[in-house]
């Protein structure tokens, strides 16, 4: 059987917090298990939130007292993981019979991490990966990953890996991921452009791989209570745009624009090996003579105890 249902599921964070953004997640379980979807994709940030407009107090050469008030909101807005997060969504993921990957904002120490979890029924919380570039104003409250994370996951009928945002704009990263024999890209993000469309189209034609995008959708200023400089309260923070592409760049599904929702296709794993036939980026289109790449997937960590 090579045809198979996936899903990206279009949603955005709940300005009240982690715990009703859960159970928002959750209220999606009888719509995942009637599209019979056998993998879910869901934005970036979505549990602990993408404050978009939020300055955190500061400026060049210091920092103001309400910002660092704003911070460590956001902070305990974070989750651990695992934690009691993941067991919840572990359960959904096991419930459903549908492999699982959402963004999050990590709580390590004292530091935050752009993250995406990946988990399957049967092997639960498999894998993580941690933004490697923040974007932006981004890294004033983030961290960086290492390519300790950079890694697929098998959900039996694909390997699925991908990357967070703008990291999908970073060429090396891609063809790192490309060597892992990915079949399926997941791309959680914020970025609701029609340029992201396209770089969507251009991955998947590229690795020749099926691309889901899920993007978050945030309403107005007016509608959130939020208040964000210089911006038109009546239009969306963030107003989607969730897609699903297959390996030659055909979008099967979406965008889908200012609306929450579950956005499903049919996908034929056959269609990989064919669309390859003329392109394989990694393999018989590569020129390792001209060309080559070594990655560090080895774990980054400031202090290390030894012992004598």
């Amino acid at each position: 059987m090579t045809k198979h249902i996936v899903s990206a599921l279009q949603m955005g964070s709940k300005e009240s917090g982690k715990k009703e953004t859960l159970q928002a997640i959750l209220s999606y379980e009888n719509a995942i298990i009637a599209s019979k979807t056998e993998l879910v994709v869901m934005p970036e940030a979505l549990l602990g939130g993408y404050p978009k407009g939020e300055t955190f107090g500061t400026y060049l050469g210091y920092r103001l007292d309400d910002g660092r008030e704003a911070y460590a909101r956001y902070y305990d807005n974070a989750i651990t993981v695992p934690g009691e997060e993941t067991d919840e969504l572990v359960a959904l993921s096991q419930r459903t019979q549908a492999a699982i990957v959402v963004g999050v904002i990590e709580r390590d120490g004292s530091t935050l991490y752009c993250t995406s979890l990946y988990i399957t029924p049967q092997q639960g919380l498999a894998a993580k990966h941690r933004k490697l570039m923040p974007t932006g104003t981004e890294r004033l409250i983030w961290g960086q990953g290492d390519g300790s994370t950079l890694a697929t996951t098998n959900i039996g009928f694909a390997q699925i890996g991908g990357a967070i945002c703008w990291e999908n704009h970073m060429p090396l990263l891609r063809m790192a991921m490309y060597d892992q024999g990915i079949d399926i890209w997941c791309a959680p993000t914020v970025d609701e452009r029609e340029i992201w469309q396209c770089s969507m189209r251009h991955i998947a034609h590229e690795g020749r791989c099926f691309v889901i995008s899920a993007v978050q959708v945030q309403g107005s200023p007016e509608q959130t209570g939020r208040t964000v400089a210089g911006w038109d309260a009546s239009r969306p923070l963030i107003k989607g745009g969730s897609l699903i592409v297959d390996p030659l760049g055909n979008v099967l599904a979406g965008p889908m624009y200012e609306q929450e929702g579950l956005l499903t296709a049919e996908i034929d794993m056959a269609q990989i090996a064919k669309s390859r036939y003329d392109f394989d980026v990694v393999g018989h289109y590569a020129r390792p003579d001209v060309f080559s790449l070594q990655v560090d997937v080895s774990e980054k960590k400031s202090v290390t105890i030894k012992s004598v």
